[in-house]
């Protein structure tokens, strides 16, 4: 059985749609200190691409490695941390930065990880959302796109490591 990738979300509605992310964040983190944290692997390409859109010469960027999906389609439920942060966020502003919450269930666990840390705020900014699968109801400051319950590729999304380096948000047909 072939396959087809379907675009679902295009590179320049992406491109727009992190651009007025990007001048929100701006605006709101106007004057503090802002810890972008990249929740890897999945927001690379999101996180670069939303960094550049703020403008700001006091931001920094912190990388997080997660792991809950493995090789297949659904989350374990078993959030991994693979990689820490670098430096400690005590009294900065954080901003996670995610590439999609469907179950919550990451995001939970992220937030209540860092509070511990004692950061003076945090917030979450994610490319999409996807409500139907939702489990565990998390905060969304910042939100790309709402999509359907479909397993989405592309824009630093992979399935079992591939497919990360697509421009826009797909899906994989079977034909």
């Amino acid at each position: 059985m072939a396959e087809r990738i379907v675009s679902l979300i295009d590179a320049d509605t992406i491109a727009a749609r992190v651009r007025e992310l990007g001048k929100q964040i701006a605006e709101d983190y106007k004057g503090r200190n802002l810890v972008l944290v990249c929740v890897l692997k999945g927001s690379f390409v999101f996180t670069a691409d939303l960094a550049r859109a703020i403008e700001s010469s006091t931001m920094r960027i912190e990388f997080l490695g997660v792991r809950s999906y493995g090789e297949g389609t659904s989350t374990s439920g078993v959030v991994q941390i693979t990689q820490d942060l670098s430096r400690p966020i005590e009294g900065e502003d954080i901003l996670i930065v995610e590439d999609i919450i469907d179950t919550g269930l990451t995001i939970a666990h992220l937030l209540d990880l860092f509070r511990t840390r004692k950061p003076a705020s945090i917030k979450v900014c994610a490319l999409l959302h996807k409500p139907a699968r939702t489990r565990i109801e998390v905060p969304i400051d910042y939100l790309g796109f709402t999509i359907e319950d479909r397993f989405v590729i592309g824009y630093g999304l992979d399935w079992g490591e591939k497919y990360r380096n697509l421009e826009s948000i797909s899906v994989v047909e079977s034909q």
